[in-house]
C-alpha cells in the first residue's frame, strides 16, 4: 500500500478518527487517506532530492531554539567542531514558534554543505509537567487511562502529532528515512497516569512515523523520559512501540552517549545522542550563539570508504616521514634513504604529474628533478633534500573541503599524513576517519604554528599545511 501523501496527511490531521479501539495502544486504527494528489510542496521536496538526515555519523552537534541565519551557519561550519544541528520544526509548545530562517531553501543549503540535521517537535507534554502548556492553544497529553486502561486518547494524540510533524518536515524537504525527534520534557515518573500516558503518546508517535516512512526519535531527560522508556524496554517488552533512537539529556559534561540512568545495551549500537551540556554561549569565527552541546553516535557511525590504491600497491601511509637525501658515503659505506619512503615520494610525484619514471625506491636524478619541480611550484626553497615542509605540502595537496571530528574520506587521509610529516610526535593512524586522535594532533599542531586552535581544517589550516608550516 502506498504511503499517505502530504495533502492526504493534511486532511487526515484535520478530522477525528472514528471506530472501535482495540485493547493495545499500538493497535489503534490508522487515519485513512484516500486522495492521491501530490502537493506542490511535496513535488518541490522530491525534486530537491535532499539526503536522508542525519545519516551515519559520530561527532558533535548543537541545538538552539531559533534556527540561525545563513551567515551564522556558514561561519560555524568553517570554524566550529560541530557538524550536526537540532532545529525545532514543529509543535505548538515550542518556545520559538517564530522561525523566520527556517525554510526549504535553508534546509537544502545546510544539507548540501554537509550539516547533519536533527528535526525536533515540541508538542503536547506530560500531564504532570508544571511548565506546560505555554500558550492558550497548546495542550497536555491526555492522562485518562480509558475504560480498558490502555491510554488510547494519548496514543491518538501521539499519532496526530506525528502526522503534523511529517507535514512540516515534508514541506521543508526533509525526506523519508530521516529521523524526526519528539522533545518530551522531564516529568514526575512516580505519577502513574502521567507516566503511562506519556509512554503511550510516544508509542503512537513511533508507530505513525513508521507508517509514514520516517525513523522515530525521542529526546527527554535521562532521569525521567529516557529512564522510563528503558524500563519499558527491559521490564515490559512489547507493551509500547519504542522509538528507534533516543536523545538523552544528561548534562554531565562528558562528550559520549553513555549515562548511568539506563542499561548500557539499550539503543546500541548506533541509536543514541547525548546532550552533555545545557545552555551556554560559544563563539566560533567571531559569532556567538547560546547553545546546548550534543554528541551523536548514529547508524554505522563515521566510516570511511576504502582508499583507491596508489601506484599499484605502493605504501604512502607512515607514522613518521623521514628526510630523504641523495646517497652519500659514511665510514666507507654508501648510505641511501629508506626505499619504502622513496617509493611513496615517487608515487605521489607521479600522481602530481611531475615524475614519469618507475616506482622502485631509488632516489636518483629523475626523482630529484621532479622533487625540485614540486618545490618550485610551491615556492619552497629548492634543495636536494626532501624534508618536513616538502613532505607536508605534497601530502596535503588536493581539494580543500572543511574537515572536522566525524568527517571521513581521502581529504581526512591527506590531513592525517601531513600531520605525521609535521612532527614526529603525531603518529596519527591514517584511517580516513577524523577521530579523537586526529583532533588531538591537529589542535596540538595548530597551537604550535599560531593558528586558532579549533580542531577544524578550514581554508587557513589547509594553507598552512600545504605551505609546510
Amino acid at each position: 500500500m502506498a504511503r499517505p501523501t502530504l495533502l492526504a496527511l493534511r486532511r487526515a490531521a484535520a478530522v477525528t478518527v472514528l471506530g472501535a479501539l482495540v485493547a493495545t495502544p499500538f493497535a489503534l486504527p490508522e487515519a485513512s487517506v484516500a486522495d492521491p494528489a501530490r502537493s506542490a510542496a511535496t513535488r518541490t521536496a522530491e525534486k530537491a532530492a535532499n539526503p536522508v538526515t542525519p545519516g551515519d555519523f559520530t561527532g558533535y552537534g548543537f541545538d538552539q531554539c531559533h534556527t540561525p541565519d545563513q551567515a551564522t551557519m556558514d561561519t560555524w561550519w568553517r570554524n566550529s567542531p560541530f557538524t550536526a544541528i537540532g532545529i525545532y520544526i514543529s509543535g505548538k509548545s515550542r518556545a520559538c514558534r517564530d522561525q523566520p530562517n527556517l525554510t526549504a531553501d535553508w534546509i537544502s543549503t545546510q544539507l548540501a554543505t554537509g550539516w547533519r540535521l536533527l528535526p525536533i517537535t515540541l508538542g503536547p507534554q506530560a500531564s504532570c509537567q508544571p511548565r506546560f502548556p505555554r500558550y492558550d492553544d497548546d495542550v497536555r497529553i491526555k492522562s485518562a487511562p480509558g475504560k480498558d486502561g490502555t491510554y488510547t486518547a494519548a496514543v491518538k494524540m501521539g499519532r496526530t502529532e506525528a502526522e503534523t510533524t511529517v507535514i512540516d518536515a515534508q514541506t521543508l524537504g526533509i525526506v523519508e528515512g530521516s529521523t524526526l525527534w519528539y522533545d518530551l520534557e522531564g516529568f514526575d515518573a512516580t505519577d502513574t497516569d502521567c507516566r503511562e500516558s506519556a509512554l503511550s503518546f510516544l508509542s503512537g508517535w513511533t508507530s505513525r512515523l513508521h507508517k509514514l516512512g520516517y525513523v522515530a526519535g525521542v529526546y527527554s531527560s535521562a532521569g525521567s523520559g529516557i529512564r522510563e522508556l528503558d524500563k519499558a524496554r527491559v521490564e515490559r517488552p512489547g507493551r509500547f512501540n519504542l522509538p528507534d533512537r533516543i536523545w538523552v539529556a544528561r548534562w554531565d559534561g562528558v562528550a559520549n552517549t553513555s549515562t548511568s540512568y539506563i542499561a548500557e545495551d539499550g539503543w546500541r549500537p548506533g541509536n543514541r545522542v547525548k546532550q552533555y551540556q545545557g545552555g551556554h554561549d560559544e563563539t566560533w569565527g567571531g559569532v556567538r550563539i547560546n547553545i546546548d552541546s550534543n554528541f551523536l553516535d548514529l547508524g554505522a557511525g563515521s566510516v570511511a570508504t576504502p582508499e583507491p590504491a596508489h601506484c599499484g600497491e605502493t605504501r604512502v601511509n607512515f607514522p613518521n616521514y623521514q628526510p630523504i637525501k641523495p646517497a652519500y658515503q659514511r665510514k666507507g659505506e654508501t648510505v641511501t634513504p629508506d626505499p619504502d619512503q622513496v617509493s611513496a615520494l615517487q608515487c605521489l610525484l607521479k600522481e602530481a604529474g611531475l615524475y614519469k619514471g618507475p616506482v622502485d625506491g631509488a632516489y636518483d636524478e629523475p626523482v630529484q628533478e621532479a622533487a625540485a619541480a614540486w618545490q618550485r611550484k610551491r615556492g619552497i626553497e629548492v634543495t636536494p633534500v626532501w624534508w618536513r615542509p616538502t613532505w607536508m605540502s605534497l601530502l596535503a595537496t588536493g581539494p580543500r573541503e572543511v574537515l572536522k571530528f566525524g568527517s571521513t574520506g581521502n581529504g581526512v587521509r591527506r590531513v592525517q599524513r601531513a600531520l605525521n610529516a609535521a612532527t614526529t610526535e603525531s603518529k596519527v593512524v591514517v584511517t580516513g576517519v577524523f577521530n579523537a586522535g586526529t583532533e588531538r594532533a591537529l589542535t596540538s599542531w595548530q597551537s604550535k604554528v599560531d593558528l586558532p586552535v579549533t580542531g577544524v581544517v578550514n581554508a587557513d589550516t589547509w594553507k598552512a599545511l600545504v605551505t609546510g608550516l
